[in-house]
């Protein structure tokens, strides 16, 4: 196998080092870990043309890692002739190479070298300073999670799990429950001074839904079971102005035989003719629902009241369901 290369540098100097696998001495870790030693040095000039210099990788056997300003310290350590096993780091030093590594490295390959480096993984405060960096924080300053690794991964993965919320291509994403009237139709227009697409309804009841499955989108059953993560949904809809409508929106969380464990559906929103609403914004927060939740549903729609031929009902966009940490929600 070939060995692991390391750039290391500070702002006047690039350290080049190789290392070697050796058996790790972790009675309840028996894995390989790496050793650092000095290779030779190279000139900051030589690096940028490499483009070595103030690269930062994913962190795998046979990968390439930058770790910035830690090149003269970890240079302290060793020297030459070095054949034993690497001394132990000092903290301040461990923790600023585990910030640099891919977070899903640390957990799976940097928590396995030994009960030290296990220690440092499943701390608090390497957690917290990696959400510091990143710029994940609570909404509330005075709630804090109860486990930062978790409250950083959710932060990290959450995204919006509605595919094709905004009408960006078509109604790709989105299956058809109801078509009544003229059918649905898409219609270039604003959500906020932000130029938008937007789905509008016809007179008769149009309807459709997105089926998510958690765990294709890698939240897996246990995690849905013992953690319970905040599920967090959002609608945009908003009536024409010389037009009465109708909105309706449900939303299901599903076991695997996708029968609902919960559900919101709120009653319908009525809209009169020559109203002066714009756009407006449905919201609900799923938590502690319980295990077994592998799927969700999303239904919304309506019509318009006053059966006038064309596309006079109620408009959406911008549909969003996401995982996020209970205390961010």
């Amino acid at each position: 196998m070939q060995p692991t290369v390391f750039f290391l540098c500070d702002k006047a100097s690039v350290f080049h080092y190789v290392t070697e696998k050796i058996t790790g001495d972790c009675p309840r870790c028996p894995t390989v870990f790496n050793i650092i030693f000095p290779f030779s040095h190279r000139s900051e000039e030589e690096a940028k043309r490499e483009g070595s210099l103030g690269q930062k990788s994913v962190f795998s056997f046979g990968s390439v890692i930058s770790f910035l300003s830690l090149g003269q310290r970890v240079l302290n350590l060793v020297n030459k002739n070095f054949t034993g096993k690497l001394p132990m780091l000092p903290l301040e030093v461990l923790e600023e190479i585990l910030l640099n590594v891919h977070p899903h490295q640390v957990v799976r390959v940097c928590r396995l070298v030994c009960h030290e480096w296990k220690e440092v993984v499943d701390s608090d405060s390497l957690w917290r300073e990696r959400c510091r960096r990143e710029g994940y924080q609570t909404c509330d300053a005075t709630k804090l999670p109860e486990d930062w690794r978790l409250f950083y991964f959710l932060c990290k993965k959450r995204r919006n799990l509605i595919k094709n919320p905004g009408a960006e291509d078509k109604f790709n994403g989105w299956q058809i429950m109801k078509n009544g009237g003229d059918q649905w139709n898409i219609e270039p227009g604003d959500l906020n001074n932000t130029a938008i697409k937007y789905f509008v309804t016809s007179y008769a009841t149009c309807m459709k839904f997105q089926l998510i499955d958690l765990e294709a989108e890698g939240y897996r059953p246990s995690f849905m079971d013992d953690f319970q993560p905040a599920i967090v949904i959002s609608d945009w809809y908003s009536p024409r102005r010389d037009c009465g409508s109708e909105y309706e929106i449900c939303v299901e969380l599903l076991n695997q035989k996708k029968k609902p464990i919960r559900k919101f559906s709120p009653d319908t929103v009525i809209f009169q003719q020559w109203n002066d609403q714009k756009w407006n914004q449905m919201t609900h927060v799923f938590k502690n629902y319980g295990p077994g939740v592998r799927y969700i549903r999303f239904i919304h729609g309506g019509k318009d009241t006053q059966f006038w031929a064309g596309w006079y009902g109620i408009r959406v966009t911008n549909s969003s369901v996401e995982i996020c940490p209970s205390v961010d929600s």
